[in-house]
């Protein structure tokens, strides 16, 4: 089929239909016992995630393991996932590092028909906003691709800063890691019009409702990544505006989720691909520095898992 125009505007009107419609789905990406890639693993994996119709796909981003990707693999990942949406939803790629080295996988994800790109925070060192606004527009000298900046770790942008990058002509919008809603207030009142934001906290539905209220209503779900089904009905709830589901949802579910990730560093990542896995899903173990939770964490992961599944009348086993 024909692909979907990269232009600016249009690949920010295709994400506005997509937040508005569901969630933002980040795929885990599937490796072997022995640590390899497992693209036909990742195939049968992605085919169920796109199953629930996000509103749009970000594969090799953080919840991905960008970081762990060689460009290789990262090509086959993006490829991948293009193939899989078939123009059907936005297809946004994680980059990251230097400038230089974010070029290079810029390149490989346009090469690999992505839409967009989220430029995840640069290695290590703090910056100020003069670097930031020339991290950006040094990766936009090299891409004709769509870019979104992820505020998270050492990247935070002041009001004189966002204004400045959103005059690059090519970034469209903006994630936040960071959830000082006050910072992102400001943010979301210097942005020109049409600029996107969305929230990506860890855990991004415990903060949805917050969100909201500062004009920030899309979100991306780690959650979908393993249990689209719980993932779906708390967007429909939040949408609807039942705020006793959304409740149930975040008390039942969600708490106890996030009071399991915040015992170990990696959990945000570990725990996600754990839970896929107690369901049957083919996405194998994380990569070294993560690790894979202990059997007491997985134990208890088990049953906040059914909690969650029981909540929205499905069950654990999807394959």
């Amino acid at each position: 089929m024909t692909r979907p125009s990269t232009e600016p505007d249009d690949v920010t009107q295709r994400l506005r239909d997509g937040m508005a419609r569901g969630v933002l789905s980040f795929p885990l990406t599937s490796f072997r016992d022995d640590g390899g890639l497992d693209l036909e693993a990742y195939r049968a994996y992605l085919t169920a995630q796109l199953a629930s119709a996000p509103g749009a796909v970000f594969p090799a981003c953080g919840t991905g393991e960008f970081s762990a990707l060689d460009e290789d693999e990262y090509r086959s990942v993006v490829a991948a996932t293009v193939d899989a949406a078939d123009g059907r939803l936005p297809v946004v790629a994680g980059i990251g590092y230097g400038w230089a080295q974010a070029r290079r996988f810029a390149r490989i994800a346009e090469e690999a028909g992505a839409d967009a790109l989220l430029v995840l925070p640069h290695y290590l060192v703090a910056a100020p906003q003069d670097g930031l606004v020339a991290q950006l527009s040094r990766i936009a000298e090299g891409t004709r691709l769509p870019l979104i900046a992820y505020q998270r770790g050492p990247v935070t942008f002041t009001a004189d800063g966002l204004r400045r990058i959103a005059a690059i002509p090519t970034v469209i919008g903006l994630k936040d890691g960071h959830s000082d809603l006050d910072r992102l207030q400001r943010l979301t009142l210097a942005a020109p019009e049409g600029f996107l934001f969305f929230n990506g906290a860890a855990t991004a539905e415990i903060q949805a409702r917050a969100y909201a209220t500062v004009g920030v209503p899309a979100y991306s779900s780690a959650v979908h990544a393993f249990a689209p089904e719980i993932g779906c009905a708390f967007f429909t709830a939040l949408r609807t505006g039942d705020d006793a589901a959304v409740d149930r949802l975040l008390r039942d579910f969600y708490v106890p989720l996030v009071e399991l990730r915040d015992r170990v560093p990696g959990y945000a990542v570990s725990l996600i691909k754990a839970a896929a896995r107690l369901r049957g899903l083919p996405v194998g173990p994380v990569r070294a520095p993560l690790t894979d939770p202990a059997p007491d964490d997985l134990a208890e992961l088990a049953k906040v898992l059914d909690d969650g599944l029981a909540l929205v009348g499905a069950v654990r086993r999807t394959a």
